[in-house]
């Protein structure tokens, strides 16, 4: 399988719907990053959850997942499951994070994701971020969701584990799904390292893809 990167990277943009998004469907990618690219910014923008537990939930599960990065996370307070009838405000959010970054690489839900909080986030990110790199992430529930990935990237099983345990350490909220357990995580993991020909992987959706062959 051939290998495309994205260049220098030294700006990421990470948004989420809910606290514990990013993490779930790019918490790997987001640690083999920061880890490769000392001093990397990383630019979060969470929907929900600000104000309260999960919040706190998230800033410190940020923290962990960009160990050295330029860590700048924003948490704000839409009603959870109810972003699509606050678009005007979700999109606002969006235009003020394309307003102060020019990022490399942008992590998002995917466009075809069955919560309507991911999915309305994943349709406003490309009118924002329109000359970038979007790589759509997939989160593991019940909804049965999962699609046919367009990119990978492989993780060591170091990463793998690391994501996994961080998981569990910093989202308690969270531990009573029954989805949110190692066995998911990993399962996933290894069956997209499986497509990409590596032990584990992260998979995404891109959407729109310019090569430079002729460079």
């Amino acid at each position: 399988m051939r290998g495309l990167g994205t260049g220098p990277l030294e700006r990421i943009v990470a948004v989420g719907a809910h606290c514990d998004d990013i993490a779930l469907g790019a918490g790997g990618t987001l640690l083999t990053a920061c880890r490769a690219h000392p001093g990397l910014r990383v630019d979060a923008l969470v929907l929900t959850g600000g104000g309260g537990e999960r919040e706190e939930e998230e800033r410190a599960a940020l923290a962990a997942f960009c160990p050295g990065a330029d860590l700048r996370p924003t948490v704000l307070k839409l009603p959870d499951g109810r972003i699509p009838g606050r678009w005007e405000e979700a999109k606002a959010a969006v235009e003020e994070l394309r307003g102060r970054t020019e990022p490399d690489l942008v992590l998002a839900p995917r466009t075809e994701d069955a919560h309507q909080d991911h999915r309305c986030l994943a349709r406003l990110v490309p009118s924002a971020f329109r000359d970038h790199l979007v790589l759509g992430y997939e989160i593991v529930k019940w909804d049965g969701d999962l699609a046919r990935p367009t990119a990978y990237q492989p993780l060591s099983p170091e990463t793998a584990e690391d994501k996994v345990r961080l998981l569990q350490e910093h989202y308690p909220s969270q531990r009573h799904r029954p989805w949110y357990d190692r066995e998911a995580f990993l399962g996933l993991a290894r069956i997209r390292g499986i497509e990409c020909h590596a032990r584990y992987a992260e998979a995404f959706a891109v959407t729109k893809l310019t090569l430079t062959l002729g460079e």
